[in-house]
């Protein structure tokens, strides 16, 4: 079946490799031109075809070691046609309407400062400290923290990758806080504490319901905190005390206590566990 193409981009390549033919006797090998019997339906229809600018190339075939140099004519594009089609890679300037109130940036109030940071420090890469931050000796972050403004944090802390900690934040020394951990305005962690990765503090009782102070956990000296817990607003976890891996906890928990389950059950905690931290 033969396709007749409307359009050079719908036309299909031609191959212009040729067969091997045996030289012989007193063969003539001087370029003939080929005869009109001879040529193909697509060279003639290739042929009437609107060429404005034509040029030519010489095209050499290795394959056939009897072949010339062919001189082929070639489209061409207007210059005009050219640019029409060339995509345009610049990036158009970010403009937003006024009423969506977007601003790029933040500024400090006058009266801020910069974060001060202790001896023997280890920030790692994408983490942000903001303005009026108080940072101890032996600090270590891992990718991508953030500690906003108004947070005091002690000696010897560490704070996990992806660690999230807003402002108005007082963390004591020897604490170790994993990954992925929230922990909210208004929250207290105290001396020795361990913090399991993607634990979830919050501090509003009713969010976005009524207005409710703010009121974040209280975490005592020495407690321990698995993974994947969650904790409900103004919660105290005792001194000493473990809250179990995946435990939601609604209530309060006493010192040396445990809680575990969902939502989680206070139970004694074993002789042995009472112990304290060590990192």
């Amino acid at each position: 079946m033969v396709k007749f193409s409307q359009t050079l981009d719908d036309r299909q390549p031609r191959s212009r490799e040729k067969s091997y033919v045996p030289p012989r006797e007193n063969q003539n090998y001087s370029r003939q031109e080929p005869n009109a019997s001879s040529r193909s339906i697509d060279d003639i229809m290739y042929s009437r075809l609107p060429r404005p600018n034509q040029v030519q190339r010489t095209v050499y075939q290795e394959e056939n070691r009897y072949s010339d140099y062919d001189d082929e004519v070639i489209y061409v594009q207007h210059q005009t046609e050219r640019e029409s089609v060339q995509p345009d890679y610049r990036k158009p300037e970010l403009q937003f309407p006024a009423d969506q109130n977007i601003q790029f940036g933040v500024e400090y109030k006058p009266n801020s400062k910069p974060p001060v940071i202790g001896n023997n420090y280890t920030i790692r890469s994408n983490s942000i400290i903001y303005n009026d931050v108080v940072i101890g000796d032996n600090f270590r972050t891992g990718h991508n923290v953030v500690i906003r403004e108004n947070t005091n944090i002690g000696d010897d802390v560490l704070i996990g990758t992806n660690t999230v900690i807003e402002g108005d934040v007082i963390i004591g020394n020897d604490v170790s806080i994993q990954s992925n951990v929230y922990i909210p305005t208004n929250s207290v962690i105290e001396d020795n504490v361990f913090i399991g990765p993607c634990a979830c503090f919050t501090n509003d009782k009713y969010p976005v319901r009524i207005n409710y102070e703010l009121q974040g956990p209280k975490v005592r000296r020495g407690a321990s905190i698995g993974g994947n817990t969650t904790f409900l607003s103004n919660v105290e976890v005792g001194e000493g005390s473990i809250v179990a891996a995946g435990a939601i906890v609604i209530h309060s928990v006493p010192p040396f206590y445990l809680a575990i389950g969902t939502p989680a059950r206070i139970k004694p905690l074993p002789d042995h566990l009472k112990v304290p931290n060590r990192f």
